[in-house]
């Protein structure tokens, strides 16, 4: 297995941190302007929708793998799903209107669709399959007879 430095992994660490901000900021803005058009409020939602996917996909390819989308839309998942919720005043950010729903409810499709069209930076453990009757197990160098 390949050894990164210690200044490797701390821009590693920064640059998903900085696609959790990514996420959060992408959550707050959308949260107040998915339904911004008063005569085509559906239209607005669908469009936060096309930018969460993209973002999504496209923050999984820059970092070559599936983690990167995912911290990009847990990011925006934490803040919509708080912004779902009903506070006691009665004050809501996200209705419960058509807005809304799609808002909610496509923008965790299109998050989870930009997930899964990424490719795993690990390969399938199902297709690794088991060594051969007689190998050495992995990590282990075999020593000759």
């Amino acid at each position: 297995m390949e050894q990164r430095s210690q200044v490797e992994s701390a821009l590693g660490g920064a640059a998903y941190g900085m696609l959790f901000v990514l996420g959060v900021v992408m959550g707050v803005v959308g949260g107040f302007t998915h339904s911004a058009w008063p005569g085509l409020p559906v239209v607005s939602a669908v469009l936060w929708l096309v930018l969460i996917f993209g973002v999504s996909l496209g923050a999984g390819k820059l970092m070559g793998g599936r983690a990167a989308a995912a911290v990009t839309s847990a990011g925006w998942v934490l803040v919509s799903s708080a912004f779902s919720l009903r506070l006691g005043a009665g004050d809501l950010v996200i209705a419960g209107d058509a807005s809304g729903h799609v808002y909610l409810y496509g923008g965790m499709v299109a998050a989870v669709a930009a997930f899964l069209m990424l490719p795993s930076s690990g390969g399938s453990w199902l297709l690794r399959g088991y060594p051969e009757e007689g190998s050495a197990p992995p990590g282990k160098v075999q020593q000759g007879r």
